[in-house]
């Protein structure tokens, strides 16, 4: 199992067009991957999973991947969250 930790810097949190890109994103990988905020995981391949959990600015999140391409998905989620500026 990977897994990597951010906190969310954007003003909005992750809403729904963040949101959108991150289940494109992980949608890419075969791996399970999961979303993780104040205790709760979800799927990250699902919108309405990564919605309910209202991640807001300032959240501290874990991302974990298990699987085949785990280390990629990781490695791509990474990029993604950084490069549309949601977290470091």
């Amino acid at each position: 199992m990977e897994q990597a930790s951010f906190v969310v810097i954007d003003e909005t949190g992750i809403h729904a067009r963040p949101a959108t890109l991150l289940v494109q994103a992980a949608s890419k990988y075969s791996s399970d991957i999961n979303l993780e905020n104040s205790g709760k995981s979800v799927n990250l391949k699902s919108i309405m999973g990564v919605m309910s959990l209202g991640v807001g600015k300032g959240a501290e999140i874990k991302i974990t991947a298990e699987g085949s391409d785990e280390k990629e998905a990781i490695e791509g989620l990474t990029e993604v969250l950084k490069k549309e500026g949601m977290a470091e």
